[in-house]
């Protein structure tokens, strides 16, 4: 399955356009994580235990994506956008949130 960004691919013409595929994926933080963190946000530099979770959101994300799109026949999907965000809950912490949406479709060979 072809996973772009963009909203066409080269060299093949989009056949059906199947509807619009979204994949959510929540985290719950870590304590243990959530106190390096801050000792990072102290002294400067880069968090790497988030960049991972964010990381693994991503790929979790789009293997979602894929799957929904691949149920409803497609063999593609375009336009995808992917965003981050935390949903607060109570002031004991955070879930990280990520979400992916595009265009599922099937293509075929120009």
């Amino acid at each position: 399955m072809i996973l772009a960004t963009t909203d066409a691919v080269q060299g093949v013409i989009v056949e059906a356009y199947l509807g619009v595929v979204t994949a959510e994926v929540v985290y719950g933080s870590n304590a243990l994580r959530d106190f390096f963190a801050g000792i990072r946000d102290i002294i400067g530099g880069r968090t790497g235990s988030y960049e991972r979770v964010f990381e693994r959101g991503h790929r979790d994300a789009l293997t979602e994506l894929q799957q929904r799109a691949n149920a409803l026949g497609a063999n593609a999907v375009l336009g995808i956008k992917i965003d981050t965000g935390s949903i607060n809950i109570g002031e004991t912490g955070a879930l990280l949130l990520i979400t992916a949406s595009g265009t599922a479709v099937r293509l075929r060979n120009g």
